[in-house]
């Protein structure tokens, strides 16, 4: 049980999470039963927990509607630079406990569901994840769409609405087993169809040179219906909005000749067009160059490129007369962010409508097209990078071919006038590829086409100027800059740790919601010995709630005293899982050489998903599980070691919690002690799960690759446990060449654990089952496990040795939470608005929407002009 809650605390959640007014109360009951009846048509006779749940989520929604009318005709009359940012992904989780924290309603509905006789927790539990995103370039994108609402800024995320989002993991004999995830099979609350905003997508056809101009005909088309899904900023009033797009067959699909045909098949022919929004492609860090892939990233650019030009061809500059025509002023009202190359095929589409259909020169196009667009990548792997078949390009869109090669061939003019003779600059720099298949390079499509290029950390974006797009770099410098990732301490602190985010409160108010970059003040509360007594019993009732989570779900008896060793992410070579994975058999061949020897008792958890067709990434998944279930069953081992499979990890698994009793429950995140960023320097973009985790008051082992090396600089390297090779000892090592041989020969611990795997210690009825992943470990391991391995290990014991000592390791909790103000996505979002958009975050506060119209115009221009004369 947790303590009851001190005066001042309870004064603190009021403060965060909203005030408890009466006719607050009474109006989200009546609400609630309102929503119950007339849009359910039930009654409490016959509801059902997941109709409460609707009547719950419809009943907040509706405090949101006003607001986002609110909002939207606020942009339509100020008129401001609006910003889009494009992505194939956007990984939301949950909507109902996000947007109760951001409007100030979740003690009031708390405490209204109460007293309705409801378990809050049991309804906000059903709720389908929107997982329409395979990892951190979609949650990324969610963090992103909050920071934006949070900061003011007129910005709008564009995607696709995909019937089915990332698979369900589940787990058969230590096996991965994929299952769809029917994420709408229940509807949707959270999002508006706006039929009256579809629009025609064209594919294949051909292309007619006339006298007045290029003509793309004879297309097949398919229709874009948009779903608009509300997104509030943090207690201001801003709410924007995300449009996701989902494919429509239209009433003539190969229907025309339905007389001289089968009019049964032609109607079932539809699936074929509406197949473009069915699935999320569930690869993390791979390029599958599939023709349906290709539909989609074309399909979402084409849509929301026309919703742009409506939207600022529409736009009234506060009055309602004029009406745009002229393009010259698209950039400064229009920035275009592209999330990865994936809606890369933006830049030749915009091209393409001025070209073709506004009738805009050339020069004048290209010139409007780079000013507007941006473009951030995301990975450095080379099997990640998107490069496309010339030939399936030409197929499906013919008029794109033209214009890309078009600007290849006014880049490469640029180029060899610059470098006259230079032909291998001018091969390594084109946007084809000639060698084999001839493809399209979507990165240096990016590059040309947009007037900044971002990485996603400085070490990321150093290896982008420095080695990925040198050539490019050294000609345009100006346009390379770094963006470091973020979080939103909204979803990742408040609603994920609610005990921390109090105590923090309780220290240092609550204005760190909004700046988180005021975390610095705990630095004078390091040595004050209640803080770090209240700070490691957050942390305690954390892990006790999640232990009991583990034990009913696992089977698997957990020592809440144990050190909580945590690795969640995609499942990827990479990412070396396989090296946690050794250091787990190292740790249980030592309980067994020497039993009655001191040992750091440890619960080790792994988590993530591996693509489908990812045989490797599947077979890790299969030797943590085995490996698992030898040291759990193991009487030796006892309660000193226990590893667990963390199936299906997703959003959800990282932040559910009970109010009421105000514990943690189902949620690794705030349970965490040891955060494990392990990968091979260099080859990790970013990372966010080492901020969350950082957040959250986990201390991380790690290498110098990604944000660990800015964690390392805002907390001091000796704060956190960094090991191992870093980015030039890497390529030193591929200049000698790595061979693993060495180390398996010089290292005890480590053949004895290689050993182990290869001779069926761990699978004794199929001896050979790691007989490949042993092989590659040798032979093929691009990602260098064994010569890492040594320092990991020292690096691991020194944890152990830390952990020992309570205070000492909460100090430096302590530390690491003061210092992760940085990580704040709401940091990242003023970034890229100051040095990309050209705009400025604003504080402005919306009026609320039961504020009368003239009394709320007023005090917008009040406002704005305080803020002028500030």
């Amino acid at each position: 049980m947790s303590r009851p809650l001190t005066d001042q605390e309870k004064r603190k959640q009021i403060s965060i999470r909203g005030i408890v007014g009466v006719e607050n109360v009474a109006e989200l009951k009546k609400g609630f039963n309102r929503h119950l009846h007339f849009t359910l048509v039930k009654d409490r006779n016959v509801a059902t927990p997941r109709d409460y749940y609707f009547a719950l989520a419809h009943t907040v929604r509706d405090h949101l509607v006003g607001r986002w009318i609110r909002t939207q005709q606020y942009y339509y009359e100020k008129d401001p630079k609006r910003i889009y940012y494009l992505s194939l992904e956007f990984y939301m989780g949950r909507t109902l406990q996000n947007t109760m924290i951001n409007l100030g309603l979740q003690n009031a509905c708390d405490e209204a569901i109460y007293q309705l006789g409801l378990d809050i927790e049991e309804l906000e539990e059903i709720e389908e994840d929107a997982g329409l995103g395979n990892g951190g370039l979609g949650r990324l994108a969610a963090c992103f769409l909050d920071s934006m609402a949070t900061l003011g800024l007129a910005a709008y995320g564009y995607g696709i609405r995909y019937e089915y989002g990332i698979f369900n993991q589940k787990m058969r004999d230590g096996w991965q087993v994929e299952e769809a995830d029917d994420w709408l099979r229940h509807g949707n609350p959270w999002e508006k169809a706006r039929p009256e905003y579809m629009l025609p997508i064209h594919f294949y056809g051909r292309v007619e040179h006339t006298q007045t101009g290029v003509r793309w005909v004879d297309t097949q088309v398919v229709l874009a219906l948009p779903y608009d899904t509300p997104i509030p900023g943090y207690m201001n009033n801003t709410v924007n909005t995300m449009r996701l797009w989902s494919a429509r067959a239209p009433n003539d699909f190969n229907l025309r000749d339905f007389n001289v045909g089968d009019y049964i098949q032609a109607v079932l022919d539809r699936n074929l067009a509406e197949n473009i929004s069915r699935v999320l492609y569930p690869n993390d860090n791979f390029f599958e160059g599939k023709e349906l892939r290709l539909k989609q990233e074309y399909f979402v650019v084409a849509a929301t490129l026309q919703d742009i030009i409506r939207r600022f061809k529409a736009s009234k500059f506060g009055s309602t007369e004029s009406v745009r025509t002229a393009f010259d002023s698209f950039p400064d009202q229009v920035a275009i962010q592209l999330n990865d190359t994936h809606p890369a095929m933006a830049i030749p589409e915009l091209m393409r409508v001025f070209l073709d259909i506004e009738r805009l020169p050339w020069a004048k196009a290209w010139d409007i097209t780079t000013r507007t667009f941006a473009y951030t990548n995301h990975t450095v792997l080379p099997e990640a990078l998107e490069r496309w078949p010339v030939d399936l390009v030409e197929k499906l869109l013919p008029r794109h071919l033209q214009i890309i090669y078009e600007i290849n061939q006014r880049h490469l003019d640029k180029i060899s006038a610059l470098f006259p003779k230079d032909v291998d600059r001018l091969r390594r720099m084109s946007l084809i590829e000639e060698e084999g298949v001839k493809r399209i390079n979507m990165a240096h499509l990016c590059i040309v086409g947009s007037h900044a290029v971002n990485g996603v950390a400085k070490i990321h974006s150093d290896i982008i100027k420095s080695q990925v797009f040198k050539d490019f770099a050294e000609l345009e410098p100006e346009k390379f800059q770094n963006k470091t990732n973020g979080i939103t301490p909204r979803r990742w602190l408040l609603l994920c740790n609610p005990g921390l985010a109090e105590l923090i409160a309780e220290k240092i108010g609550e204005d760190y919601v909004k700046d988180l970059s005021q975390l610095t003040k705990l630095h004078k509360f390091v040595n004050d010995e209640i803080f770090i007594r209240e700070v490691a019993k957050v942390k305690q009732e954390n892990k006790v709630m999640f232990a009991q989570y583990l034990e009913k779900e696992y089977k698997v008896k957990i020592n809440p005293a144990s050190m909580f060793d945590v690795q969640v992410k995609r499942i990827h070579e990479y990412k070396r899982q396989l090296m946690n994975c050794l250091h787990i058999i190292t740790m249980y061949n030592r309980i067994k050489r020497d039993p009655m020897k001191l040992f750091v008792p440890r619960t080790v958890i792994i988590g993530g998903k591996a693509a489908p067709g990812y045989h490797m990434a599947k077979m890790i998944i299969k030797l943590i599980t085995s490996v698992g279930h030898v040291v759990n069953n193991d009487p030796v081992v006892g309660n000193k070691l226990k590893v667990i499979f963390l199936e299906n990890y997703r959003v959800r698994i990282g932040i559910k919690y009970s109010r009421r009793s105000n514990c943690v429950f189902l949620t690794v995140i705030p349970a965490t002690d040891l955060s494990e960023q392990i990968s091979t320097a260099g080859t990790e973009a970013s990372g966010t799960g080492n901020m969350k985790f950082m957040l959250n008051g986990a201390l991380t082992i790690g290498t110098m690759d990604g944000a660990n090396v800015e964690m390392a600089e805002e907390a001091g390297e000796e704060n956190l446990f960094i090991f191992g090779m870093r980015v030039e000892d890497v390529a030193e090592l591929d200049r000698r060449g790595y061979n693993a041989q060495e180390y398996y020969d010089r290292l005890p611990e480590l053949k004895q654990a290689v050993d182990q795997i290869k001779s069926g210690f761990f699978s004794p009825k199929q001896p050979d089952l790691f007989k490949d992943m042993v092989d590659m470990l040798f032979h093929h391991d691009r990602f260098k496990v064994f010569a890492d391995y040594e320092a990991y290990v020292k690096a691991q014991d020194n944890v152990g040795q830390l952990y020992m000592n309570s205070k000492e390791w909460t100090k430096m909790v302590i530390r690491n939470i003061a210092a992760s103000g940085k990580f704040s996505s709401d940091r990242t979002i003023k970034e890229y608005a100051r040095d990309i958009w050209s705009m400025e975050p604003s504080d402005l506060k919306i009026p609320p929407p039961n504020v009368p119209r003239d009394v709320a115009d007023e005090m917008l221009a009040n406002d704005t002009s305080d803020k002028l004369h500030m």
